[in-house]
């Protein structure tokens, strides 16, 4: 019987040096969209995929993430005494939203230590990996998409988008392999960063999302024992062991995706700009500016 999806692993140790110096001591998961950090929405699309368990790999300046999720008895009592019953709700159910669980990133610099850090956590659970200062819009969600893939292919999966600007080589992993249809690849290599058009192996960007199986603690035990001095433990090196091994990894091509790369300075204010603007409090109004201001220029 395949195993039920419930839990999901947000690495969120980074230091957002991209946007410092308001980083110095905000993490940059905790930036504001409108009147939401970024990683909430994080959170909230976990949640409503069926997400039971959420464990959060946090660094030393990180703690403003474990508050925002815990209850705030004061906070709470202030708004039940002055009658802000919408606010109250709210306040609450930030924290009511799942079982949060949170490890101290201990290992090597790389987006791959997160995984091993909560291998005691996750067990042989497959479990959701998303980052925490970026997210997808999609309809139906990322996180659903994902695991119905797995469920179907009951292996690791890697959302894909899209990303055929000459800029885009520079900056994502891209998925090569075996086309099977439907936007699904089974994956004989990824390329981090190819750099070009010419030395990636498709136009599939694997930035979307992982479904992460306990396949890769081995391999990224392996890789962590030889990783030459300076160099990052990166997920990837794990989940080519497990193909190179004769297991199975999937790219699945998200459906009606937009992705929001939150972590540098010009997509995070479009995005702003965007929730800005489709916001039900000042949506309107805020367009009115935006037009009145745009004359300017």
């Amino acid at each position: 019987m395949a195993q039920k999806i419930t839990k999901a692993l947000i690495p969120a140790a980074g230091f957002g040096t991209r946007f410092l110096p308001q980083t110095k001591a905000m993490p940059k998961e905790m930036m504001p969209l409108i009147d939401k950090p970024i990683i909430q929405r994080v959170v909230e699309e976990l949640v409503e995929a069926g997400i039971e368990t959420i464990v959060i790999v946090t660094g030393w300046n990180k703690r403003s993430i474990e508050d925002h999720f815990d209850n705030n008895f004061e906070l709470e009592q202030k708004l039940e005494t002055a009658g802000k019953e919408k606010e109250l709700e709210i306040v609450q159910r930030i924290s009511n939203l799942a079982e949060f669980v949170y490890v101290r990133q201990k290992g090597p610099q790389g987006n791959a230590t997160p995984i091993l850090n909560a291998r005691h956590i996750m067990g042989d659970d497959p479990f959701l990996m998303f980052w925490g200062d970026e997210f997808v819009d999609a309809s139906p969600s990322r996180a659903k998409q994902l695991i119905e893939a797995y469920d179907k292919y009951q292996a690791m999966i890697l959302g894909g988008i899209r990303k055929e600007a000459s800029g885009d080589f520079k900056k994502y992993g891209y998925a090569g392999g075996t086309e099977l249809g439907d936007g699904v690849i089974k994956i004989s290599k990824v390329v981090e960063k190819p750099g070009t058009r010419e030395n990636s192996p498709s136009v599939l960007a694997t930035n979307g999302g992982y479904v992460i199986t306990k396949d890769i603690y081995d391999h990224l035990e392996k890789a962590k024992e030889t990783l030459p001095e300076g160099e990052e433990l990166v997920y990837l090196m794990g989940m080519q062991g497990v193909i190179d091994s004769g297991g199975s990894v999937y790219a699945v091509e998200l459906e009606n995706a937009v992705y929001h790369d939150t972590g540098n300075k010009l997509d995070y204010l479009k995005t702003v700009v965007e929730y800005g603007i489709e916001h039900e409090e000042i949506g309107e109004d805020f367009v009115e500016y935006l037009a009145t201001r745009c004359k300017d220029f």
